[in-house]
């Protein structure tokens, strides 16, 4: 594209409906994309963030957000867009590489400093008297990985399903709220001082370490978590309406830049391009990952079987 291609244009204003944790690194990122934008086509873009629980996020682009793209912590709910009103089209994840995840992270367990409750493992979680901190499940997409790392682990090391569900109801009697995303956890346990564990995202476990200093916490990587794969879309119904999609496509593409791939990595992302991937590799711990599809049979079925309405997460939450 010529620079001056939209050199008479007015500036573009984008909208990106995102989730809890990308705060940092979406506003680092507009930033980066606002000046490449700007270099590679005389035009000057805003770009405007709007943050929650990833299902929440979706349901709020359905009920009428004129969001341009959607950076969301679940597939699922980008899928929600497809099924409610084609908002975007089907197939989206096919159009950018990596099934449209430029990133992606695990959960970890963030406690105090010093460990005070000695938590090693998912086992300690379910522990009496064990205060834990996660979000709902219903909203979050960060509190459905870590309800899924955990069942998994459990399902491998107590017997099966029998096992994992009485493990499951155990941990989630041991926690005394559920915030709406994952942000709202972090800030419970970090700024509130609530909860012995905060079952967290890996990057927001890193950035509390960070904010706070390692004089407050300390990151302890269980023996099993879940690959967490991030995913994005342009939200077609809306740019074509609004004329947006040129910028909005490049606004995504431009995540897979040597560029973008390096903040994502400072941000605490496991990113996917080799090179800002083998650069970042030492900071994060190694666990064995599960995966959703490989292990846990995909995401209609996992959704229908633990978070639809009267599914497991339902049953025992209100039978704690």
């Amino acid at each position: 594209m010529g620079a001056g291609a939209y050199a008479q244009r007015a500036p573009i204003e984008l909208l990106n409906v995102s989730y809890d944790p990308t705060r940092e690194l979406y506003a680092q990122y507009n930033a980066l994309f606002a000046k490449y934008w700007k270099a590679q086509s005389g035009q000057d873009v805003v770009i405007k963030n709007s943050h929650g629980g990833s299902s929440k996020q979706a349901r709020s682009v359905i009920d009428g957000v004129d969001a341009d793209v959607v950076t969301l912590g679940l597939a699922p709910d980008i899928d929600a867009l497809v099924e409610h009103g084609g908002l975007v089209k089907p197939g989206w994840q096919a159009r950018l590489p990596e099934n449209s995840a430029p990133y992606t992270s695990t959960i970890v367990l963030l406690v105090r400093k010093g460990n005070p409750r000695n938590i090693r493992d998912w086992d300690d979680l379910a522990k009496s008297g064990v205060s834990v901190i996660t979000p709902n499940p219903k909203t979050s997409a960060g509190a459905r990985w870590n309800y899924l790392a955990a069942w998994e682990f459990a399902r491998r090391k107590h017997g099966g399903e029998a096992g994992a569900r009485d493990f499951i109801a155990s941990l989630y009697r041991n926690v005394p709220v559920l915030d709406s995303g994952a942000r709202g956890s972090t800030i419970t346990f970090a700024q509130r001082g609530v909860g012995d564990v905060l079952i967290s995202w890996e990057n927001d476990a890193f950035l509390a370490f960070k904010e706070f200093g390692p004089g407050e916490f300390e990151i302890v990587a269980p023996s099993l978590s879940i690959l967490c794969e991030p995913t994005v879309a342009v939200v077609d119904k809306n740019v074509d309406r609004k004329g947006t999609r040129t910028v909005a496509e490049a606004y995504l593409r431009y995540l897979y830049s040597d560029e973008a791939q390096d903040l994502i990595g400072r941000n605490y992302y496991r990113p996917t391009a080799e090179k800002a991937r083998a650069k970042y590799a030492s900071q994060f711990p190694a666990i064995d990952l599960v995966t959703v599809d490989r292990d846990l049979g995909g995401w209609a079925a996992i959704n229908k079987k633990h978070f639809a309405d009267n599914g497991i997460f339902d049953q025992i939450y209100v039978s704690r």
